[in-house]
């Protein structure tokens, strides 16, 4: 029995809209608490491995997972007819994430198709003319990544799990669904056991990418966001990557018969390019004359807008220690290797909290000052680098906690009252809910790849679709393991052959689209049109005597 009891029958149209609202906000909430809290982790480097490999594809699968669990469990004949639910909750999450919300991450982060093998341009600025929107369908574009085409395989590889299933459920035709499912148990179980094989499999893949640096880019995306939203400042972002930064540096000494000195070249090189990374987008905001450096006052709004406190005497001590040319300005490089040099000094040392602990604005303007403290979060003002990094970790496991707890309490009514609307309406439950459950569940999914396609690199959009091929793997894996789960310890019925149909055709459609080098706004509508061209051919297959 649901924690939260409310008997939907006896509820009135009105108040069955009213709860289904109502518990769908809450599952929106805590879908976007978990992706919050799981993205927020990923500012930690000691974690972000973990994290971006392991908690965040699990963790994102979690509202979908919860009420497909749900969906069949209590009294055996309701949960038979609740599976519908949980298999609606599977398809549309699945094919809306690799319909929609690729197609708006592919209109979000499109940029004009040029040049002679006529690929996305990412150099050129506007990196879209103004065009109207059907007039350059066919003329802009993104690329797809070597990321991006592992991703649809391994999503086209683990969608043939359903076939397993689906062999049993292709010739059985009992009316009686016991029947049916204590013939199908034996092959619930293979089916069970590979797609726990996968999900496994999948988990330790996505984590060695995330090691090895594969996923590294969102990470550097979630610090440029956090520093752009002042939740944390520079050398919080930075502070631990000096941790990771002196183990790999510790391994490869013992590990390798290279010198120590190349060996520490070699790992400050990588560095280097963390840190550039961050400071890009900073640079060129301060940069409003396009010459390629920054002078003094530029250098100190910029640190400020880091949510760095500093003071002339700060910045000139920068400048006399590590302009190479003189000339008292600053270019990318030069800003990049001061700012690295002077941090990692500060660590070895045991200074880094303290070195740059100076007010910002120590000069007459009064007001100035006052403004630049205001744009500091108050819980971070005074915090070390080492106490922003827990307070860090604090908040992010609390928020997944608060969000997991919502969707375990949320999802077992959701069920009841999608089943209840179903029946009111006289529409089967699955089509309540492919279309409206999704909404809910995978919102968080959906906002975070708009996120990372409107930075409009090649990067940013690998990123956004990797994190949506990779949603549907998961589906595949750990959602589909626990129906098949529920087909073998409960003795339920998989008779959802119409439905099976369309989810591996809509990944395979997108699979093979996502393998070349690029993808036009052209075919990002035509995979728009998946989506209802989906539910249409359930009905049809269905009609036709299918299920």
């Amino acid at each position: 029995m649901s924690i939260i009891s409310i008997n939907v029958e006896e509820i009135g149209a009105t108040g069955l809209f009213w709860l289904f609202f109502t518990y769908g906000f809450v599952l929106f909430q805590a879908s976007n608490l978990i992706s919050e809290g799981s993205d927020l982790l990923l500012l930690v480097p000691s974690l972000a491995g973990l994290v971006g490999g392991v908690v965040l594809p699990l963790l994102g699968a979690v509202p979908d997972a919860a009420i497909m669990l749900f969906s069949g469990l209590g009294d055996l004949d309701e949960a038979q007819k609740n599976l519908s639910v949980g298999v609606g909750a599977l398809a549309g999450s699945t094919i809306m994430l690799l319909t929609i919300s690729l197609s708006l991450s592919v209109f979000a982060g499109r940029v004009t198709l040029d040049g002679p093998d006529n690929m996305p341009n990412y150099r050129r600025k506007p990196k879209l003319d103004n065009k109207p929107f059907l007039q350059d369908l066919s003329t802009s574009g993104i690329v797809l990544t070597k990321e991006v085409n592992t991703g649809s395989k391994i999503m086209m590889l683990t969608s043939l799990s359903y076939l397993i299933i689906q062999i049993p459920a292709s010739y059985l035709t009992s009316d009686d669904f016991r029947v049916v499912g204590a013939e199908e148990k034996r092959w619930a179980l293979a089916g069970l056991i590979v797609c726990v094989v996968c999900f496994v499999s999948y988990l330790i893949v996505q984590y060695k990418m995330s090691s090895s640096g594969t996923r590294f880019s969102k990470m550097i995306f979630e610090m440029k966001k956090s520093l752009q939203e002042e939740k944390i400042s520079l050398r919080a972002c930075v502070y631990d990557f000096f941790v990771i930064r002196q183990d790999i540096l510790n391994e490869s000494i013992r590990n390798r018969d290279e010198s120590e000195i190349l060996i520490e070249k070699e790992v400050d090189e990588n560095a280097l390019k963390l840190m550039k990374n961050l400071l890009q987008g900073p640079f060129a905001k301060f940069d409003v004359d396009n010459s390629k450096t920054l002078d003094k006052a530029e250098i100190k709004n910029l640190f400020s807008d880091l949510n760095e406190k500093v003071d002339d005497a700060f910045v000139s001590d920068v400048l006399n220690a590590y302009d190479t040319n003189g000339d008292g300005l600053f270019s990318l490089g030069e800003l990049t290797e001061a700012l690295f040099t002077r941090l990692k000094e500060d660590f070895e040392h045991g200074d880094l909290v303290h070195s740059s602990e100076v007010e910002v604005g120590t000069g007459n303007d009064v007001n100035e000052e006052e403004e630049e403290e205001e744009e500091i979060p108050i819980e971070f003002v005074d915090l070390s680098p080492a106490e922003q990094q827990s307070a860090i970790k604090k908040r992010a496991f609390t928020m997944l906690f608060v969000g997991t707890t919502l969707v375990v309490l949320f999802s077992d009514p959701m069920v009841d009252v999608v089943s209840e609307l179903a029946a009111r309406i006289n529409v089967s439950a699955f089509y309540v809910s492919f279309t409206l459950v999704p909404l809910a569940s995978n919102a968080s999914e959906v906002i975070a790849s708009q996120f990372y396609a409107r930075k409009k690199t090649s990067s940013s959009i690998s990123v956004s679709l990797s994190a949506l091929e990779g949603a549907a793997a998961m589906n595949n894996t750990f959602c589909l393991a626990i129906f098949m789960g529920l087909i073998y310890f409960r003795g339920l019925a998989w008779e959802f052959t119409a439905e099976t149909i369309v989810i591996v055709a809509v990944q395979l459609i997108v699979g093979i689209a996502a393998l070349k080098k690029k993808m036009t706004s052209l075919t990002a509508v035509l995979i728009l049109t998946l989506f209802p061209l989906s539910i249409a051919l359930v009905v049809l297959l269905e009609a036709i005597g299918f299920d």
